[in-house]
């Protein structure tokens, strides 16, 4: 950066990871990396602090002023924005100006930037909406991952975990995946019902169902039925099958023709398939 150059700070945070990128006023390609995930539903302000205050001693500081911060997280419901504007104002004290908004405005603004469309995030969590080019104008509840975040990696976790111990997968596969995981049984039961972050382990058994969903076709099944049950319960909503459906996030991106499969079946189209919301965040914020 040039000296004194002013920046702003875009963010996308989800429940696993965050991903930064530092953008100067003087045109130069935006700093860019990435700490652990951020979730003011699931985390405690220390634990929060602890990630914003890694971020700050990651930012390239020489000659450069935080001035703008544009934050878009998982778990931003109303209740919690002053919170993280309150933590963000703690860490970067010098940004004149701290914008704080759910990821799903993010994804929104990302992929369909001011131009009316569903928008929709598939990683770790679920969520969806219908944006009209500068809110969200209509939302169907997510739920969670033990109530709803149908098509997410946390319920495909749970579906295909159920399906290893309940006999609808190979034997062959169930002790496949614990030897590579190095888990058992009471080792799942253990990190589901007694260890926090339960969403993340679900999320995580996605690398291998990614790796090996090519060999059976039970596994092929429950991977498209989970993203037409996101199709079913969060899409059919909105009443919009005129517009394509666009998404953002790791589980869309590592399993696009599967999702392309879904909503073909449901009815509907599928636009922008993205794994990260950042490129279209700086093209939305000017860069």
């Amino acid at each position: 950066m040039k000296t004194n150059s002013k920046t702003r700070l875009i963010v996308d945070s989800g429940s696993t990871k965050t991903d930064w990128a530092l953008v100067g006023s003087d045109g130069t390609q935006p700093s860019t990396f990435q700490t652990e995930g951020i979730n003011p539903v699931h985390q405690s302000d220390d634990t929060i602090m602890c990630v914003l205050n890694k971020a700050k001693a990651l930012c390239p500081s020489a000659g450069s002023t935080v001035e703008s911060i544009h934050f878009y997280g998982a778990g931003l419901i109303e209740p919690k924005r002053p919170l993280m504007v309150r933590l963000l104002t703690e860490a970067f004290g010098e940004a004149r100006s701290i914008e704080a908004e759910n990821d799903l405005l993010g994804a929104a603004r990302a992929l369909c930037g001011h131009h009316e469309g569903i928008a929709a995030i598939l990683g770790t969590g679920a969520n969806s909406c219908l944006y009209d080019g500068r809110r969200i104008v209509q939302n169907t509840p997510p739920l969670g991952y033990i109530l709803g975040d149908e098509g997410s990696g946390a319920v495909l976790g749970r579906l295909f975990l159920n399906a290893l111990f309940k006999g609808a997968l190979p034997q062959k596969m169930r002790d496949d995946y614990l030897a590579s995981a190095g888990i058992t049984y009471a080792d799942v039961i253990q990190r589901v019902y007694r260890e926090p972050q339960a969403n993340r382990f679900l999320a995580s058994t996605s690398l291998y169902i990614c790796a090996h969903v090519g060999e059976s076709e039970a596994l092929q099944a429950l991977v498209t039925d989970n993203f037409r049950q996101f199709f079913r319960r969060n899409i059919v909503p909105y009443g919009r099958r005129d517009l394509a459906v666009n998404v953002v996030g790791s589980i869309a991106s590592h399993y696009e023709p599967y999702l392309r499969q879904a909503a073909e079946a449901e009815g509907f189209s599928l636009g922008t398939v993205s794994q990260s919301p950042m490129q279209g965040l700086l093209s939305f914020h000017g860069q």
